[in-house]
């Protein structure tokens, strides 16, 4: 063709507008139905009026980091060479601050494209000790929130995370052990290993980014830091005995004689 092979570069092609459409159909029934599964959910797609197949859904799905939740062979499967760990947490009852923290990604939508949330998780309060925003679904943002996590609030005697290749990765584990925390991952077909960060996306979904329709990462970023504020400080939780999570988590409401419910025994198993 004449021109000098030097001088041509392969540029990524990106979401196109069509996908990104149905990556956010997708999302949003991920978070009513988070047991649909590939068909399921490319029903719902030609249900809506989209001709998608089975493999472009499960491709979209894969993008996006999303996984059925119910009882299957491999929840979250690592990447080759990562190192899996126990699941430890069987039978354990949860009943203070800083015995359990947890993490997990989800796909955040905006109007011209798309981001990933992590999030540290106090388990026994709720209380969301770290957060970080990325467009790109690597481990370096993951790693970056648990290292907040840690500076601010000291560190949890286990962690608990998924299989997946961001929380199985040298850089993220290398964190954990160096601190001398007892590591834990979900088993296999254990449905309710991360339950309580799991209820956490419904809720950052349904209560801020539905309702905000974020356009880009920056407005996103500016949105969740108020969304969490309000999280932490000022939601009242049910379980907790309508006491905010910073108040659970600080033991506030233990100096007030509020007493917080139990963790039932279907979400501990």
């Amino acid at each position: 063709m004449g021109l000098n092979r030097t001088s041509l570069y392969y540029e990524p092609v990106g979401t196109s507008d069509r996908d990104r459409q149905l990556m956010d159909l997708l999302d949003k029934q991920y978070t009513k139905k988070p047991c649909w599964g590939v068909r399921n959910m490319m029903r719902h797609l030609r249900v809506l009026g989209h001709q998608v197949g089975r493999d472009h859904t499960r491709t979209l799905l894969r993008k996006m980091g999303l996984d059925a939740v119910f009882p299957k062979r491999n929840l979250s499967m690592p990447a080759t060479g990562h190192q899996k760990y126990p699941y430890l947490l069987r039978d354990v009852i949860v009943d203070r601050p800083n015995q359990v923290w947890c993490s997990d990604i989800t796909y955040i939508r905006l109007d011209y494209g798309f981001a990933y949330l992590t999030v540290v998780m106090d388990w026994f309060s709720r209380y969301v000790l770290a957060w970080r925003l990325s467009n790109t679904l690597d481990s370096l943002f993951c790693v970056a929130a648990l290292q907040e996590a840690l500076a601010t609030y000291g560190k949890p005697e286990t962690f608990n995370t998924d299989q997946g290749r961001q929380f199985t990765s040298w850089e993220f584990i290398s964190t954990l052990t160096e601190h001398g925390i007892d590591i834990s991952m979900d088993g296999k077909g254990r449905t309710f290993d991360n339950i309580f960060v799991e209820r956490l996306w419904r809720t950052v979904k349904y209560e801020d980014v539905y309702l905000n329709g974020y356009q880009t990462i920056p407005e996103a970023k500016d949105g969740l830091r108020e969304f969490f504020q309000f999280y932490n400080r000022e939601r009242f939780h049910r379980s907790l005995g309508y006491r905010t999570p910073w108040q659970v988590y600080s033991g506030e409401a233990d100096r007030q004689m509020i007493p917080v419910r139990k963790v039932p025994e279907s979400a501990r198993v």
